[in-house]
């Protein structure tokens, strides 16, 4: 493992482990985001606190600290490091060490790695994430089916990226497992509906 892809790793780690939903919601006087709802930092449970520009916001950082992470390790490392920060993005988005290790779900941090890396499959995570949030209206449902498309858009178009990706689906999924047992259960809460 050489300086560089070292390097490159803790860039991208650390800038995937800064939490912004619980870094918006105590700036805005929302107290702590992990105290509400699922407890987890993400746009879906930041919009649990009533503000609805906090959770656009969360998610849009969420997606740019992955996207800067691979940029710049692309320009100070080089092109060929620019998806091994995008993995410390992800991975640090999913386990940050400030939180002890209990972070978010890394669907928007994955937009963030596919945006520079593989725009095509960009495009379709969000359409399939966009689609499925309107017709569906559970966030969870939207989450997982887009990051199962990160991994089919790379196989399709025969990217290099393809085992990473779909280790990224596996472990979105995963983070997603009480999320999964509640869709069985009937008792997902939908987008713009009160928890019971």
């Amino acid at each position: 493992m050489t300086r560089e892809l070292l390097l490159a790793i803790a860039l991208g780690y650390l800038l995937g482990s800064i939490p912004f939903g619980l870094v918006l919601t105590r700036l805005a006087g929302k107290g702590d985001v992990r105290d509400i709802g699922s407890g987890n930092i993400g746009a879906t449970n930041v919009l649990r606190t009533g503000s609805k520009p906090l959770a656009a916001l969360t998610l849009i950082l969420d997606c740019l600290k992955a996207t800067a992470a691979v940029l710049l390790a692309q320009r100070i490392f080089g092109e060929a490091f620019g998806a091994t920060a995008g993995a410390g993005a992800f991975i640090g988005h999913l386990y940050p060490v400030w939180l002890k290790f209990r972070g978010g779900k890394g669907v928007a941090t994955l937009l963030g790695v596919l945006i520079p890396l593989l725009p095509i499959a960009a495009i379709a995570y969000a359409l399939v994430w966009i689609v499925l949030l309107l017709t569906i209206r559970i966030s969870s449902v939207s989450g997982m089916g887009a990051a199962l498309s990160a991994p089919l858009s790379a196989y399709l178009l025969h990217s290099s990226l393809f085992p990473m990706l779909l280790g990224f689906a596996v472990l979105i999924l995963w983070k997603h497992r009480e999320n999964i047992l509640r869709l069985k259960d009937g008792t997902e809460p939908r987008v713009g509906r009160a928890e019971t």
